[in-house]
């Protein structure tokens, strides 16, 4: 069964950037699209990007549109999600899940947390 595990996250200001990171293990998803899902607290699951298997296509929610970014190695199994000018309103838990615009609850212990201060 495919694993997906999530890293990159921090604490930064208004403005930073992260890339996030979420690699596969456990068996490929080269041939699968992958979404970015995240979690403010108290709030439900907010899809906010997927990317087909390709790579070639990508689908943003508009609140990050302009300026994030994802993208996929396939001969690594690694996909990333590229955050720039961060806004507070970013601050989340952060995760990855397969299926395009998928929106799921995390599992325990996964994802990883944004916190954008201004």
């Amino acid at each position: 069964q495919v694993q997906l595990v999530e890293s990159g996250g921090g604490m930064v200001q208004v403005g930073d950037s992260l890339r996030l990171s979420c690699e596969a293990s456990g068996g490929t998803v080269s041939s699968i699209p992958i979404s970015w899902v995240r979690q403010a607290p108290g709030k439900g699951p907010e899809w906010v990007s997927s990317i087909n298997s390709g790579g070639r296509v990508s689908q943003y929610v508009p609140a990050v549109k302009g300026r994030f970014t994802m993208s996929r190695d396939n001969s690594n199994n690694i996909l990333y999600l590229q955050m720039n000018d961060l806004k507070p309103e970013d601050t989340a838990l952060y995760y990855c899940a397969q299926g395009w615009t998928t929106v799921k609850a995390p599992q325990s212990g996964q994802g990883t947390q944004v916190t954008v201060s201004s």
